[in-house]
């Protein structure tokens, strides 16, 4: 279809998988910020605890932390956070190492109250090292939403191509039809032309030899006679040039009833072309790619619904009757759409499913003749 271009198919190709790199960049420094700031508020906990030297300040942080990480929904999403808790001189409190963090606590209550105190008071540093990982619920879900945003904004441009194309189709089919009837009338003139100089011709023939009479009978008249013969010929000569015109009149028309069919091949082999990648699991008859062609627009769009339901589920699509071929009484199924469109197909040995022809009511007798010629 040449209002259907082929850098916006491109574009909604490419562009989902961008946007969903950006995306996915722009979701973790979000993230990774948000997190920053959620642990940083709680990750300590109350501080009576710590200086009461009830819990150290290890185990508060590691409690605090796994705490908000399991109640987080979007880690089980796919998302994965490494959060790493340490003093500024370097003592690392949290990830916990296995062997400290199933310690025994100390018994002396001041003596962890002292030491929670010494690590508060050489600052805490916390990172948060957060990554989204590809092929996950999350990830999918971006990445989901962008190809439906993509396959809708091709949607919206088919549609508005097809109405052109259905425009343009119509004005065609007029141009052709005025064409035609131009091009009967300048056939039906020129006819009438030739005849009239045979009649001419006929005539002049006449006269000569009138003419030659006459001059034996009287050299009077021969002045008289050699204007007539005159006269005549430049009728001839303005039939002549009048004939040429017609020729070139009835020229021109051919050559444009060959541009439009030039055009009709393009889009045949560019629908050919579009059913072979779309459908995968269904072969496609030359006939019924020229029976398509000659749909209205929106008889195209029920076509295709029928031809998407055969390629994906042939089970799901309603059969309203049985027609066999002469050879081997080979079984054929009819596919009524939109009322009076009529879709053909049959089951090859292949499994593969052959759509033989589609067309409408109206032609339905020519289809049924082809379809029995099988």
């Amino acid at each position: 279809m040449k209002y259907f271009s082929f850098k916006i198919l491109i574009l909604c190709i490419l562009l989902p998988s961008i946007l969903y790199v950006f995306s996915i960049q722009l979701i973790e420094s979000h993230l990774q910020n948000r997190y920053l700031c959620e642990i940083e508020e709680i990750y300590t906990g109350g501080t009576q605890p710590l200086f009461d030297g009830t819990i150290r300040l290890k185990d508060a942080v590691g409690n605090n932390i796994d705490r908000y990480l399991q109640n987080s929904m979007l880690i089980s999403w796919g998302i994965k956070v490494r959060v790493t808790v340490a003093t500024k001189s370097g003592t690392l409190l949290y990830p916990a190492i296995i062997d400290e963090k199933y310690s025994s606590f100390p018994f002396d209550s001041t003596q962890i109250a002292a030491d929670n105190y010494n690590l508060l008071n050489e600052g805490l540093v916390v990172s948060v090292d957060l990554k989204v990982g590809h092929n996950t619920l999350f990830s999918n879900s971006i990445l989901a939403f962008y190809i439906f945003l993509s396959v809708f904004v091709l949607y919206i441009y088919y549609r508005a191509g097809a109405k052109m194309a259905e425009k343009d189709d119509m004005e065609k089919r007029g141009e052709i039809e005025r064409l035609l009837k131009l091009e009967k009338n300048h056939a039906d003139s020129l006819s009438f032309l030739s005849h009239e100089r045979e009649t001419l011709l006929s005539e002049v023939q006449v006269i000569e030899k009138n003419l030659e009479n006459a001059k034996q009978k009287a050299g009077e008249n021969e002045e008289e006679m050699i204007q007539d013969i005159v006269v005549l010929e430049e009728k001839i000569e303005k039939n002549l040039g009048l004939q040429d015109e017609q020729q070139k009149l009835i020229d021109s028309l051919e050559e444009k009833i060959k541009d439009y069919e030039r055009e009709k091949i393009k889009d045949y082999e560019a629908v050919q072309r579009r059913f072979r990648a779309l459908y995968k699991n269904v072969s496609i008859n030359k006939k019924a790619v020229n029976g398509f062609l000659y749909l209205t627009d929106d008889l195209k769009i029920k076509s295709e619904e029928i031809i998407h339901q055969i390629n994906e589920n042939p089970q799901l699509v309603s059969i309203k009757r049985k027609v066999f071929g002469r050879k081997n009484m080979e079984k054929i199924l009819e596919v009524i759409f939109a009322y009076k469109g009529r879709l053909y197909f049959r089951k090859q040995k292949s499994s593969k499913i052959e759509i033989l022809t589609i067309g409408t009511k109206n032609t339905q007798t020519k289809d049924l003749e082809f379809l029995s010629s099988l």
